[in-house]
């Protein structure tokens, strides 16, 4: 429709300057008024031209009653007279770099553009510009058309628009909490039935547990307390004074006895301390030669015909930071293991390698290993692999020095090969007192 405007006018104008060459644009435009009129008033959009001063030279009807004016009082007039005061400061700038340029192109894209009227209302326009030459003068006819309704058809739109996506917003939020609802009645279901699963699954480990506890505390204290009961019948028999070697051997023997059931019940109390959070680290700084020397000395009363063990001398200068009796359980452990489980005439290697953030302690011996297959079940309370059945043993030793490990921050491994002996790795962290 601009474009359709804008060729009509220049029709006219040019036609007009025919008709009259040597009368100047100002006096053209006012003595062929008539024509102008004609053509200003077939179109409903405002026209407004104006000099390079930004000086309004003639307007149509339709603009002088968008903007609430009568022509006298436009003509003649400035152009910022039909401008919202606040975009008179950038206006000028932007029509000279317009005029310069002097290139048709619709005004204010993508910006809302506002006309001031009379009584001080801002009027919502859109504006072409069209700049043209007579005789050797410029001016920018300027093609304004009033979109108040189009704005309040857009504000109403964009208001049922609001109005729709808050419905539907609502409804989706409704739908959601629903869906959210649902899901979470079906997560407790299934938490419901996956927690009475876990308690029937642990209901009947904890059945074949107790079967297994009782056979085994049923086997551990008889062997020994047999043992003590025979020692000291055969104390009884030795009365002289010359016979007293052979009752410290008998009672020799029911110490080994007796201590061997007071660490088992040691045992079992530790895992009951565990299972039940009971259990408080005492940690403090010691030399970790005084904790090697005390397991050395116990574990050399434990040594086979022809065993022996070889540890590190030199580590008078290695101070830790831990529980001292829980390293020395842990150590005690699991060289035990490496005694009971190898054969006479061999040698069980204990090292210990340091460094910047933890200290490695390494086990080896040359045992009976641990078939690949009870490999994975080796750390289970009490499990004993199938070739360890026939010696003494309660399957808790190594699945309390895992969880001591693991409360202070470290860990165990084992590499073992069946029948040709098993390395245990145990690693705790470096810490210092705080």
């Amino acid at each position: 429709m601009l474009n359709l405007t804008i060729q009509l006018i220049f029709f006219v104008i040019f036609e007009t300057l025919k008709l009259k060459k040597d009368t100047a644009l100002p006096i053209l435009f006012h003595e062929n008024l008539n024509v102008f009129n004609v053509l200003f008033e077939a179109v409903s959009e405002g026209v407004i031209v104006v000099d390079e001063n930004q000086t309004i030279v003639v307007t149509n009807a339709a603009a002088e009653k968008m903007f609430g004016y009568s022509k006298d009082e436009l003509v003649n007039q400035h152009l910022q007279l039909l401008i919202p005061t606040r975009y008179h400061k950038n206006h000028g700038g932007h029509f000279k770099s317009f005029y310069k340029k002097s290139e048709t192109r619709q005004m204010g894209q993508n910006t809302d553009l506002y006309g001031a009227h009379k009584n001080g209302a801002n009027i919502p326009v859109e504006v072409g510009l069209n700049p043209f030459e007579i005789e050797g003068k410029k001016y920018v006819m300027s093609i304004v058309i009033d979109i108040t309704i189009r704005k309040k058809s857009e504000a109403k739109i964009l208001e049922l628009n609001s109005l729709l996506e808050g419905k539907i917003s609502k409804r989706t939020i409704e739908l959601n909490n629903t869906v959210t609802n649902l899901k979470e009645e079906i997560e407790k279901r299934v938490k419901a039935e996956s927690k009475l699963r876990k308690a029937l699954k642990k209901e009947k480990e904890l059945n074949e547990l107790k079967t297994k506890f009782l056979s085994l505390v049923s086997h551990e204290f008889k062997t020994p307390l047999s043992g003590v009961l025979n020692a000291a019948v055969l104390i009884g028999k030795y009365k002289l004074t010359e016979m007293q070697d052979k009752r410290e051997k008998h009672l020799l023997t029911i110490k080994n006895k007796v201590h061997y059931l007071d660490g088992i019940l040691n045992d079992f109390l530790s895992v009951e301390r565990m299972e039940s959070g009971k259990v408080t680290y005492k940690y403090g700084n010691f030399k970790l030669s005084k904790v090697v020397n005390e397991v050395i000395y116990n574990a050399n009363l434990m040594l086979k015909s022809g065993q022996h063990i070889n540890y590190p001398k030199n580590i008078d200068n290695i101070d830790l930071y831990q529980d001292e009796k829980i390293l020395e359980l842990i150590l005690s452990n699991v060289l035990s293991n490496a005694i009971k489980y190898s054969p006479e005439n061999t040698n069980i290697d204990f090292q210990i390698k340091e460094t910047t953030d933890k200290i490695l302690f390494q086990i080896s011996d040359q045992g009976i290993g641990i078939p690949p297959k009870d490999q994975k079940y080796i750390f289970n309370r009490y499990f004993r692999a199938e070739n360890a059945l026939t010696n003494q043993g309660t399957g808790i030793g190594l699945n309390i020095v895992k969880g001591h490990l693991e409360s202070l921050g470290g860990k165990i491994e084992f590499r073992s090969i069946f029948n040709e002996g098993t390395t245990f790795t145990i690693q705790l962290p470096l810490i210092s007192k705080e």
